[in-house]
């Protein structure tokens, strides 16, 4: 009878051991899954290095800053953080020995996220994650701009208390996790909403105003459109499906993933469920058009009109349509497409002169690549084209670009200046359309058209 008990009590011992460790294994499954929605990879991993290892160079208007290394090495990794030390830093922007973290990481963002997720995240980092003794790499930064208390008073003032996410703003269950994953985990806001002078974003959600998601900053050449309601700069021609899909495979059958983003399709939003691709779809699809764009601007000259059409005839038709109606899944349509019909020009300049390649998935399994054209067209050649697509096929989007323009901008972008330029203080850059952070590209960097 004793033999019976002890061989009982030791089954059910090993059972209770073995649904712990299934319940740690989830919570670990979770969390990647959490790291892979908040692209903590791309952002956390340099340019061909190990994953989460850190060394990533992001440029700002004050200097160059290297992501930090969050694996869990205890001595150059955050192996020897507690799970409310690793809330902190994610929530608050506060490091385990007290300092602020600069706000190239979005912790204003990650505020919202909930206690569960953070625990999970925690677990993933910890656990499901290989340590790697890889030292941090010291901020470019001079002094005095590289003094850190300053970002203590920079938190206080710009980011806000962390809070659990309220789902009750919103009109149903998808759409509030739409919002959860659009302004918490997937930070969009980083990238897509304007900054204020202090570097901060000029809205954290949709009660913050019109600024929310509103684009127009440049980032490494690329123009970064609105994610609002907009037709000409926006998502309002798109349905919930192709943004969906979009955000899936990084092509549709009007347009393609370029710069920045890339990057976030291929790390991040490529594995997500398609419910929560669907959720975040439907949330953007619920924001209005920003302000009221400016009249449309006037056509060119017709000389410059004519000009421009003959170098889009000799380079580009054969692709992309003599009416810039594309080929579905292959090359995408120019006519109405925000990247040609947006405020900023960047986009354009930038893709004609240094080219682009689709990478292959499999809904598209075919690598399409465009080629570089800054050895073949003019710096004239090149504005003109620029200023026929934004006012051919009944677009009317300033089409004044001038030859000088184009060479400025390849002159930033080709030397990675477009955001800081090692700023001195008798040389700050100034506030306008650069005025943001800017990640090296793991898309750029591995793009065979480059």
């Amino acid at each position: 009878m004793r033999r019976l008990l002890f061989t009982l009590t030791l089954l059910s011992l090993t059972s209770a051991g073995a649904a712990l460790a299934d319940d740690e294994q989830q919570l670990i499954q979770k969390g990647e899954y959490l790291a892979r929605a908040g692209d903590c990879v791309a952002c956390h991993t340099r340019i061909h290095g190990k994953p989460f290892a850190g060394g990533l160079a992001i440029k700002s208007p004050v200097g160059v800053i290297y992501s930090t290394n969050i694996t869990p090495d205890k001595r150059d990794g955050i192996g020897a953080y507690t799970l409310d030390e690793f809330s902190q830093a994610v929530r608050r922007g506060i490091r385990k020995d007290g300092s602020a973290l600069y706000p190239a990481m979005p912790y204003p963002s990650y505020s919202r996220l909930s206690d569960d997720d953070i625990a999970a995240l925690y677990a993933y980092f910890m656990h499901g994650v290989k340590a790697e003794a890889v030292e941090n790499k010291e901020a470019d930064i001079p002094w005095p701009l590289s003094m850190r208390w300053p970002l203590s008073l920079w938190r206080m003032t710009f980011a806000p208390d962390a809070a659990p996410f309220d789902a009750s703003k919103y009109p149903d269950a998808t759409v509030a996790r739409g919002a959860y994953l659009v302004q918490g985990l997937g930070h969009c806001g980083s990238c897509h909403t304007p900054r204020g002078f202090a570097l901060q974003e000029q809205a954290l959600d949709e009660t913050q105003g019109e600024a929310w998601l509103a684009g127009g900053s440049v980032i490494d050449g690329w123009s970064v459109p609105s994610l609002r309601g907009d037709n000409d700069n926006g998502l309002g021609r798109w349905s919930v499906g192709e943004l969906a899909h979009y955000l899936k495979t990084g092509r549709t059958d009007n347009t393609a993933a370029f710069g920045a983003m890339s990057d976030v399709v291929s790390w991040s939003t490529r594995y997500l469920t398609d419910a929560d691709l669907h959720a975040m779809a439907r949330y953007l699809k619920t924001l209005p058009a920003g302000p009221s764009p400016a009249e449309k601007a006037a056509p060119p000259p017709a000389a410059v009109a004519r000009a421009g059409e003959q170098v889009y005839m000799d380079n580009c038709a054969m692709c992309h349509g003599r009416q810039g109606e594309g080929i579905a899944r292959m090359f995408p349509k120019l006519r109405q497409n925000s990247a040609v019909t947006g405020p900023l020009p960047d986009s354009l300049v930038k893709i004609i002169r240094e080219g682009a390649t689709l990478p292959a998935d499999n809904w598209a399994p075919s690598t399409v690549s465009m080629p570089a054209y800054a050895n073949t067209l003019s710096a004239q050649q090149t504005a003109d084209l620029v200023n026929y697509l934004r006012s051919a096929w009944g677009h009317r989007s300033a089409a004044d670009i001038t030859a000088r323009d184009v060479e400025k901008m390849a002159a930033a972008h080709g030397s990675g200046n477009d955001n800081t330029t090692g700023w001195l203080m008798m040389e700050a850059q100034p506030y306008g359309k650069h005025w943001t952070f800017q990640m090296e590209s793991h898309a750029e960097a591995q793009d065979p058209a480059k």
